[in-house]
């Protein structure tokens, strides 16, 4: 049984017949849903406001200011869903692993995986290491009703790729020397990282998450050939590990557009799309029986009112001939997003996609 009382495989009443899940699942949707990647905070003067003075790590472990976070985008903008307040880095510290998040930098590793000794850094998790995790998703379904709740994690490429720099790159080296260079090593360490990965997910589900994103944020930096050979096993085990929990899994990328086809093969139900492919192209690309998901460019929200209605439209015309089509961004929202232009945004997609 998952913790909303609905057996395994099934979907919480509340949440089922959302436009959300509806859409990820390919069916008829009285309009296209709309959430956007980074909703929760970054943007939003009342998130700046509860996260004053408290570290990034240290608000992910807060059940309360979890709850809060998440659904403040909710009730300011009327996205379709929300998605849980956490950040890629969280199931990592969580078992150990010595690492904090800089503003302005990201994370940064104390201790970075660059031998076969260093794997012993990497335990398996278990849902007390994530208690905090459990508590804040009992918290947030109940305040959420029949709005739907996203589970995440990072996939285990992109864990792996700042666990190998120590911290953000641009070029990768360190994790593609180990890639091309030490083959065996690099696939045990994403092996490990696939079940981390896949336990930080069934927590989430178990716990009463309606859908689960992997953020592969960095795939964008491989060749087709090298993701199919080094990073598609593992996401892969990752889509398995949840497959019997019955949600649908989104896959997401940035400058993935070479790759779409190769991420819906890793076992993604939804996959999403960054803002460089049309979304007719992309489906193209991607084969029959996925939804896609995306895929407005995040920069078009500084522009006019009526510019940013004429690229969503965009957008929805490419997507019409989808089998299922959840509107995003191609990428998460900026910090210096104006929060009535995404509010503004929401309601047009509705208006324009009512059935």
């Amino acid at each position: 049984m998952s913790a909303n009382g609905s057996p395994a495989g099934q979907q919480p009443t509340a949440t089922y017949d959302s436009a959300f899940l509806k859409a990820c699942r390919r069916e008829p949707v009285p309009h296209t849903p709309v959430w956007f990647m980074r909703q929760a905070g970054r943007s939003l003067p009342e998130y700046r406001k509860v996260r004053e003075g408290i570290g990034m790590l240290d608000s992910c472990m807060r059940p309360d200011l979890v709850t809060e976070i998440t659904l403040q985008p909710v009730r300011r903008h009327g996205v379709d869903a929300a998605i849980y307040f956490s950040d890629i880095v969280v199931p990592l510290k969580a078992i150990g692993i010595d690492l904090d998040i800089k503003p302005g930098v990201g994370p940064v590793v104390e201790r970075p995986i660059r031998t076969r000794a260093d794997l012993a850094q990497l335990r398996d998790l278990t849902p007390e290491d994530v208690s905090y995790v459990t508590e804040a998703i009992g918290l947030l379904t109940g305040e959420l009703g029949g709005t739907p709740l996203i589970g995440f994690a990072g996939a285990p490429f992109t864990l792996a790729s700042y666990l190998v720099e120590g911290g953000p790159s641009r070029t990768y080296e360190n994790a593609k020397a180990m890639m091309f260079g030490d083959p065996e090593l690099w696939a045990d360490l994403l092996d490990r990282l696939a079940d981390i990965t896949a336990g930080f997910l069934k927590v989430q589900i178990e716990a009463g998450a309606s859908a689960v994103q992997l953020f592969d944020s960095w795939a964008g930096a491989l060749a087709p050939a090298d993701y199919r050979r080094s990073v598609l096993p593992a996401s892969a085990k990752v889509f398995r590990a949840v497959e019997s929990y019955g949600v649908p899994r989104i896959h997401f990328g940035v400058g993935t557009g070479e790759l779409l086809g190769l991420m819906g093969e890793a076992g993604a139900d939804v996959v999403g799309v960054d803002w460089r492919v049309r979304l007719d192209e992309a489906a193209r690309r991607v084969g029959p029986g996925k939804a896609l998901q995306g895929n407005l460019d995040p920069t078009v929200l500084f522009a006019t009112r009526e510019a940013v209605e004429t690229k969503a439209q965009e957008v929805l015309d490419s997507a019409a001939s989808l089998e299922g089509h959840v509107f995003n961004l191609g990428h998460g929202v900026m910090p210096s997003t104006d929060p009535d232009a995404l509010t503004r945004l929401v309601d047009y997609v509705h208006t324009r996609t009512a059935r």
